[in-house]
């Protein structure tokens, strides 16, 4: 071996083997390093094969070759297993994890530490060798009582194939001593279940927090359609000076909730924020101002961050599309999509993709162009259509006044229509007047959802639009009877980078007094 040639040969072997590993950087140096190990007997030396494992997994990333070296040791020691295992879990390679967990576990020569746990529960979406398998071997080897590993088994029983929120917060209940990372983990859970309130309660009863903490809350209402709380949350965050600074996680969520609300202003603000601090405008973030601004209508702003951005991946591109779609600039949503295909062969659409482009199509009227990317979708790219994209098409030949076609589409869906569907096509019955349809198409939507009162107003309405007058009786009275009452409208407005919400004869504003003043001068003006 070239490089062992020039090592003192009196240098304790440990020491001669790392001064070689620290000039290695090929497979074939670590190759010679192991021939000169076998022959001189030092092959079985469990700090040795540590570091030589540690080598092949760091500098060469050949996780392969490091569990080849592994297999050859008769009996691996812990920190061996904890290496093998920690590589196999940073690659995803569940069932390796498990796998290799398995047999330490049954071979009984190695026990395992605290550390080896957290990687394995991580692996744990399987029910054959699932959370509680690895619950029971924690509990007979006398690590239950570790912080580390009571936080990865609620992270864990959160989010299993079975997620058991009961089980998770009995435990994190009974631990001894929560920190920072457990009170994380449960407040993430929650969120990620849809129990949004006790993701907040928790929170907010959180002796101690840091940047994960606030942005799992944060994200947490944003995943779950609260914006305004998001946003309220953020504010809270900032106004703590720099002792919790916002990364690139909390603006992308913020970021999402300006967005879902239109809130222009504060998002403007946070896109300043990020050059400000140095966040560094990743692929991810860049999406999110894209979406951001394209949902809030500055169109030029989302195009211009839109072609700054050089690597510009499938998001961003769909980002861009759906956005244009969304204001009906359809000729240039279809214009984008066309550079899309042309960027290059590292791109290519998806589900998403489609659903931009007929939306685009819907709402420029472009029937023909629909039908061509629909064929596309399912032709070429042999893409399933989603119920999104049934409701999508069906909406465009309703808009076209093409039912015949419609409901030959709906005949053929692969699933049930939902609402969407129905709403579509009555939409477009209403427009050219086939109440024939749009009274099946409202009967189809109170069979699916019974408890909104707006289907039946919708049929009333239908019945009155057609003169049946007597139909419309029994359906006001059948209404009054449940009462029914119809969901008033809502209108917002950003002031001052704040949401101001209004109702419909709503006057629990703080402001109301004022607002009605200024309306009975409008209507003086008028």
């Amino acid at each position: 071996m070239a490089s062992g040639n020039q090592q003192n040969p009196n240098k304790p072997i440990n020491e001669r083997i790392l001064s070689v590993l620290q000039k290695s950087n090929h497979l074939n140096h670590l190759k010679q390093l192991q021939s000169f190990l076998i022959t001189t007997g030092n092959s079985q030396i469990q700090f040795i094969a540590f570091k030589l494992v540690r080598f092949c997994i760091i500098t060469l990333s050949n996780i392969d070759y490091a569990r080849h070296i592994f297999n050859d040791l008769r009996s691996p020691n812990v920190y061996l297993y904890t290496a093998m295992i920690t590589a196999y879990t940073s690659q995803s390679d569940h069932k390796s994890t498990l796998l290799l967990y398995r047999d330490m576990v049954r071979s009984a020569r190695t026990r395992p530490s605290e550390f080896i746990y957290p990687h394995v529960l991580k692996s744990c979406f399987d029910k054959t060798y699932g959370v509680e398998c690895v619950h029971d071997h924690i509990v007979k080897s006398g690590f239950g009582g570790y912080s580390i590993v009571q936080t990865s088994l609620v992270d864990a029983y959160l989010k299993s194939g079975s997620p058991d929120l009961v089980v998770a917060r009995s435990l994190f209940d009974e631990m001894t001593e929560r920190n920072v990372f457990s009170w994380t983990a449960m407040i993430s859970g929650y969120a990620r279940l849809g129990q949004i309130g006790n993701a907040i309660s928790l929170f907010e009863k959180m002796p101690e927090r840091d940047v994960p903490s606030w942005n799992s809350v944060i994200a947490g209402c944003t995943q779950n359609g609260l914006f305004t709380e998001a946003i309220s949350f953020f504010k809270q965050m900032v106004s703590l000076d720099y002792e919790y600074r916002p990364n690139q996680i909390t603006v992308v969520c913020i970021l999402s909730a300006c967005g879902n609300l239109g809130m222009l202003q504060l998002g403007r603000w946070i896109h300043g924020y990020i050059y400000r601090n140095c966040i560094i405008p990743s692929p991810f973030l860049l999406n999110a101002l894209v979406d951001m601004y394209g949902k809030c209508g500055s169109l030029r702003i989302a195009r211009r961050v839109f072609d700054q951005t050089s690597a510009k991946n499938l998001t961003t591109w769909n980002s861009m599309i759906n956005c244009l779609a969304l204001h009906g600039q359809s000729e240039t949503a279809i214009a984008v999509f066309e550079e899309m295909m042309n960027y290059g062969g590292s791109v290519r659409p998806d589900e998403v993709t489609f659903i931009g482009l007929l939306n685009a199509c819907t709402h420029g009227g472009l029937v023909e162009q629909g039908r061509k990317y629909f064929k596309l979708m399912t032709e070429d790219y042999k893409m399933e259509p989603q119920i999104q994209h049934y409701g999508c098409i069906i909406d465009l030949l309703g808009r076209a006044g093409q039912f015949e076609e419609a409901m030959e589409v709906i005949k053929e869906m692969r699933m049930a229509p939902d609402e969407v569907v129905w709403g579509s096509l009555l939409n477009g019955c209403k427009v050219y007047r086939r109440m024939d349809l749009a009274e099946f198409a409202v009967k189809k939507l109170i069979e699916i959802n019974p408890d909104n009162p707006g289907y039946g107003v919708m049929l009333a309405n239908v019945y009155g639009d057609v003169g049946n007058w007597d139909q419309v009786g029994k359906v006001r009275k059948k209404l009054k009877e449940m009462g029914v009452t119809k969901t008033p409208g809502c209108s917002w407005i950003e002031i001052d980078s704040q949401v101001q919400q209004f109702y419909s004869a709503d006057k629990t504003h703080p402001r109301t007094e004022e607002i009605y003043k200024m309306l009975e001068v409008i209507v003086g003006f008028s």
